[in-house]
């Protein structure tokens, strides 16, 4: 069974020098899938000769001769670039010759234009975005991580649903547990809403796991940690500042003398395998959950293994019909409420 992806191939910090070697290397991982390649063709015309998509039979190009920069607001996006190749890829989503669409484009255009073209699933307001971070033992998926700077209770109700779906469909975990981020494990900690949307979860058929703290993001505690978008985004980006700041203070010691290199040379395969464990580019791909269709964002500075894990997080959830599996068990959940 064939599946096809629509890419965004103007995206990012380096547009097609990523998108179209990362394109043809998922295509060699997946020998199903299928690609349409969406952008400038003056610009990706020469990247696709040089890996052989020009001619491949699994790969289609559409030519949008605009492009959403990373600094355009959404709103502006929204109206004036109805041409651009983050738009066309969306629509390809909408109208059906796409399961899924990729992009590492503009994160708020992003949003703001799929959920205007594909509309949000039934009993949902706000898409949430959600991404899979890596911990110690397991990766746990986390959201909002910005998409909604304040929700209710309501709200992170239905992103731990979502969130549940997510990682039950990509991880195959079977009753994943769910856990609220807060400023500590005691019920008497947190903010009303906080509280309020805890005896939510605690009443639904959801594997609440009570309140996490942020140290459990990283340890594989819980498969599903819920927050506002304020906060996810607020942990997100210090997470990525500690990450740099480990990295930058560990090359800088070993290259201190003699002996911290003839050190760094016997903890190499050490450090490979940290490397390797810990690389976000593994774990590139995050999530626009709640929408009527599948819409997977990639980090804008992403290289061609990263971009390319990315397409594989849009495969898997199209293979999985996220969608709608989240508006099946929403809608479930709130039949039985209304019920009791």
């Amino acid at each position: 069974m064939t599946l096809c992806i629509s890419i965004d191939a103007m995206g990012g910090d380096f547009g097609p020098e990523v998108t179209v070697p990362a394109a043809a290397q998922a295509l060699a991982r997946h020998p199903t899938l299928e690609l349409v390649l969406v952008g400038d063709e003056a610009r990706v015309a020469p990247h696709l000769g040089a890996h052989g998509l020009d001619q491949h039979p699994r790969t289609a190009f559409e030519h949008a001769p605009q492009v959403v920069e990373m600094h355009d607001k959404p709103s502006v996006a929204l109206r004036n670039k109805r041409e651009s190749s983050l738009r066309r890829s969306i629509d390809l989503v909408r109208d059906g010759r796409a399961s899924a669409c990729v992009s590492a484009g503009n994160t708020g255009a992003l949003m703001a234009i799929a959920r205007f073209v594909l509309k949000t699933l039934p009993g949902i307001d706000r898409p949430a975005i959600c991404a899979r971070m890596p911990g110690a033992s397991k990766p746990t998926h986390v959201l909002d991580l910005g998409a909604n700077v304040d929700s209710t209770s309501a709200e992170l109700f239905r992103f731990a649903v979502m969130g549940a779906v997510l990682a039950e469909a990509i991880d195959n975990r079977h009753n994943p547990s769910v856990a609220l981020l807060n400023i500590g494990e005691e019920e008497i900690k947190g903010n009303d809403r906080v509280k309020q949307t805890a005896v939510l979860l605690a009443n639904s058929p959801l594997n609440y796991a009570g309140f996490a703290e942020g140290n459990d993001i990283f340890n594989g505690r819980f498969d599903v940690i819920v927050c506002d978008g304020f906060v996810g985004n607020v942990a997100l980006k210090a997470s990525e500042g500690v990450a740099r700041m480990l990295s930058e203070i560990a090359r800088e010691e070993f290259k201190r003398s003699w002996f911290t290199r003839i050190g760094a040379l016997c903890a190499l395969p050490a450090l490979k395998a940290l490397r390797n464990r810990a690389d976000p580019r593994r774990y590139n791909g995050a999530s626009l959950l709640g929408l009527r269709g599948t819409v997977v964002k990639s980090h804008g500075g992403a290289d061609a293994l990263s971009f390319g894990n990315a397409i594989d997080v849009a495969v898997l959830e199209a293979e999985q019909a996220v969608p709608e599996r989240i508006s099946h068990l929403l809608e479930n959940l709130l039949e039985g409420a209304e019920q009791n």
